[in-house]
């Protein structure tokens, strides 16, 4: 892998092992998951559309794959980001992390099935049995929380996270990263849009949880999708 895919992954070793911190601070506040989720997705469009659109063409872009930037927009960010923030309503960040540390292997065995030719090989097993053990030593003295209900959206969650980059790698892989996220998070916006007004929080957020709303927009939904997009195109899904 270059040098640039190494500093892809690098950085999102960070801005995606920040959001179960920042979810459980928003739903602890308490905010419902459906207002968590649309204001990460609004914040995440209002970035991103303005620069998809100067690039010109993005009408005929989702025209043209509409039916797989749906697939992705559904399985990646409408179904698992509202899984994930209900699930946190009971379980610890910790917990939530711990478990979604198994995309890696639910990735390797939907491949085979979407006929990814990628292979594993004896490193990456190791690797990938290093960075679970390591995920485990950090987290499993605060391991808390959790129920049938919790542990089963999360695993909806993992399926989701598996799936939605062997989607954009095999049907999306020639439509521009902006063109391609920015209408999927305006997309789910749109969907939660009406539910988060119904939970409209009365009074006014505390600033940490302002915050943390904030940075899950900007810097876990915008700064992290493009960088992750990249690298699904620079090193493959699976191994992505």
């Amino acid at each position: 892998m270059t040098a640039r895919g190494w500093f892809l992954f690098s950085l999102m070793g960070v801005v995606w092992g920040i959001p179960y911190l920042l979810i459980k601070v928003a739903v602890d506040a308490p905010l419902s998951p459906s207002m968590v989720v649309f204001t990460r997705c609004a914040l995440g469009a209002a970035l991103l559309l303005p620069f998809a659109i100067r690039q010109g063409g993005l009408p005929a872009t989702v025209r043209t794959h509409w039916r797989p930037m749906l697939a992705f927009a559904c399985i990646e960010i409408i179904g698992p980001w509202w899984t994930l923030t209900d699930a946190e309503r009971h379980l610890s960040s910790s917990t939530a992390g711990l478990l979604i540390a198994g995309v890696p292997i639910v990735g390797v065995a939907l491949a085979r099935f979407f006929g990814e030719t990628e292979r594993l090989g004896v490193r990456r097993v190791v690797g990938l049995g290093l960075g679970l053990a390591g995920v485990g030593v950090l987290t499993v003295p605060h391991l808390t929380g959790g129920d049938a209900r919790s542990l089963a959206e999360v695993l909806l969650t993992v399926i989701g996270y598996a799936t939605a980059p062997l989607i954009a790698a095999r049907h999306l892989k020639n439509v521009p990263t902006l063109q391609l996220i920015a209408p999927c998070l305006a997309l789910a916006a749109l969907v939660y849009a009406p539910a988060a007004a119904m939970t409209w929080p009365s009074t006014m957020p505390s600033p940490s949880v302002l915050a943390a709303l904030a940075t899950l927009g900007v810097i876990c939904t915008a700064v992290a999708f493009v960088a992750f997009l990249e690298l699904i195109k620079e090193a493959g899904p699976t191994r992505a």
